[in-house]
């Protein structure tokens, strides 16, 4: 018999909000009522979505949160870069379930005063969740916009007491050829694990985020579960997925794109309408869920929009060098 298991990390039954109340919750006038909808309407807990997903309970941040129309769950779940799994968009959600993320522990070493093995529940556990909807920009041009459920990165690294050497933190996503399929590939180019970094006036920015679920369940597999990081200002490669590893640094890090194509993704890799990708325009971007009929495109804005929130992280600095 197959026993589902609820995450290490994840809040008690008794205190969660069920995921159809979530959706449908300002169709309702009371509680009362939403959750007799809730019960009557079976299926839409997990419709489109992974088996494994539990609710989360999280306030909402309406501070940091976008009003535009969320993107549809199955297109957040079923559209993915995660080239763990492989290289086609509907290879992350066809194959990520092959990876196990209940138990997970992240390793914290470089220049900080309390490294070691976190358990993820330990390394969470301090801080309330909350629901952040940010616009999400891939480098290749399209786009979504997703209610994401964490906590500020910045409130996790203060209590790891990142040192006066700390200039940057790298992050390493899982390596595991056993479970994901597209490390053992004979035709990856990558050299694993997957790398990012982060200045630490980026890492500490308000609007910087480590989301633990999304539409108010835990992360799906493809998605990144259990744990990812989200910068929304920058080209979604930046939001490392399955996370493992958090390094303080003094010196910049390599990360696995700029690695692979220097000339093609730097370590910025801020959204700039301004300056294009070599081989296509990034002036113009194709909003999530879109067809050949209605490609759905819509001008790109610097910083993704984000520019009051992040443009003095770079002030002084030549955009177009630094990319």
């Amino acid at each position: 018999m197959l026993i589902k298991r609820r995450p290490s990390w994840s809040l008690p039954e008794s205190e969660v909000t069920p995921r159809p109340v979530y959706l449908n919750r300002r169709k309702f006038m009371t509680g009362a009522i939403a959750s007799a909808a809730a019960l009557a309407a079976p299926g839409l807990l997990r419709a489109g979505g992974s088996p494994t997903t539990t609710p989360l309970t999280f306030r909402e941040a309406p501070e940091y949160s976008t009003d535009e129309k969320k993107t549809p769950f199955d297109a957040v779940a079923k559209y993915n870069n995660f080239y763990e799994f492989g290289t086609g968009k509907g290879d992350p959600a066809k194959y990520a379930h092959e990876m196990s993320v209940d138990p997970w522990s992240v390793e914290v070493d470089g220049e900080c005063a309390r490294p070691g093995r976190y358990a993820l529940e330990d390394l969470l556990k301090p801080h309330d969740y909350e629901e952040r909807i940010y616009r999400l920009r891939c480098v290749e041009a399209w786009s979504m916009v997703i209610p994401w459920v964490g906590v500020p990165l910045a409130t996790v690294l203060s209590r790891l007491e990142p040192n006066s050497r700390a200039k940057y933190v790298y992050f390493e996503t899982l390596h595991d050829p056993k479970q994901m399929r597209g490390q053992r590939s004979l035709f990856s180019t990558i050299d694993w694990p997957y790398r990012e970094g982060l200045r630490m006036d980026e890492a500490m920015n308000e609007l910087s985020f480590l989301a633990i679920g999304l539409y108010g369940e835990t992360l799906p597999n493809q998605n990144g579960a259990p744990i990812r990081l989200v910068v929304p200002w920058k080209y979604g490669f930046k939001s490392i997925k399955s996370i493992v590893r958090i390094r303080f640094l003094e010196e910049q890090p390599k990360t696995t794109w700029e690695l692979l194509a220097p000339s093609e993704y730097g370590f910025y890799a801020n959204v700039n309408p301004e300056v294009d990708h070599p081989r296509w325009s990034q002036k113009r971007e194709r909003r999530l869920p879109s067809g050949v009929l209605r490609p759905n495109w819509m001008e790109t804005r610097m910083f993704n929009g984000y520019e009051e929130q992040v443009a003095h992280l770079y002030k002084g600095m030549d955009l177009a060098k630094f990319y």
